[in-house]
């Protein structure tokens, strides 16, 4: 049994923070206070950033009336869960060439409630 339950928390562990449990979308919509002066997630108005409305399933660089860089037109992303959470981490890196100058979220946890408050706004 010892060794199952070993093995069950290496398989967590190597997977990554979304494997674990679910974040919080209360702590998130308070990680979003960093996002917000670029992005609007409550109504489909666009800022310095697109509107994130109903951002879950959609292609990269679709939302009408916003002027992306060639690299997010050209990245071929659909973002979910997992595109938005390494976008969130290394926005540079995941699409090198976006105009996004934000530089990443570091703390793993942050990340996981980001997700949690968006997918709370964009999927219930």
């Amino acid at each position: 049994m010892r060794t199952l339950a070993t093995l069950s928390a290496a398989v967590i562990l190597a997977l990554g923070p979304e494997a674990r449990a679910d974040g919080d979308p209360v702590k998130g919509e308070k990680v979003f206070a960093k996002c917000k002066t670029c992005h609007e997630i409550a109504s489909d108005k666009n800022k310095v950033g697109p509107t994130l409305q109903g951002v879950i399933g959609r292609k990269a660089g679709t939302v009408p009336g916003f002027k992306y860089s060639e690299a997010m037109l050209g990245s071929g992303v659909v973002w979910d869960a997992e595109t938005i959470a390494e976008y969130s981490r290394r926005p540079k890196e995941f699409i090198p060439g976006n105009k996004m100058v934000f530089g990443g979220l570091k703390k793993d946890d942050e990340v996981e409630d980001l997700i949690a408050f968006i997918e709370s706004k964009c999927c219930s």
